[in-house]
């Protein structure tokens, strides 16, 4: 099994094996494909995603997300920390509540697809 590694140092002779036509020498910096794996590691959770799936065009306290989730507040405010951690979702105190939103729309596109992906085989 190749590793990021092994495509990255990967000589232009041994690149014919490469996945969907792109060369190595064209993906991008190691840095940039460890972000993205951070990022969808931050979205691998169910609750995670039904929190991104909630806060698609607006913003919600935790309450709110805890009363359409059905699931504790405690569990909530942990799934809402490594969202902010990993850039997902963004806190703006309002009174006395904190709402959340997204940071990034597009994130939205790819809960959406990976839902409805996982969605295609069911009756």
């Amino acid at each position: 099994m190749k590793t990021i590694s092994d495509f990255a140092s990967a000589e232009p002779s041994v690149a014919h094996g490469h996945h969907h036509g792109v060369p190595p020498s064209e993906l991008p910096p190691r840095a940039v494909l460890e972000t993205a794996g951070d990022l969808l590691r931050a979205l691998a959770a169910p609750v995670r995603i039904a929190i991104v799936l909630q806060l698609r065009g607006a913003t919600r306290c935790v309450h709110e997300l805890v009363d359409a989730l059905g699931v504790p507040q405690p569990l909530v405010s942990q799934h809402l920390r490594i969202l902010k951690a990993a850039g997902v979702v963004a806190g703006e105190r309002s009174g006395r509540e904190v709402m959340y939103r997204l940071v990034d729309e597009h994130l939205v596109d790819i809960v959406v697809a990976a839902v409805s992906h996982a969605g295609e085989g069911e009756p």
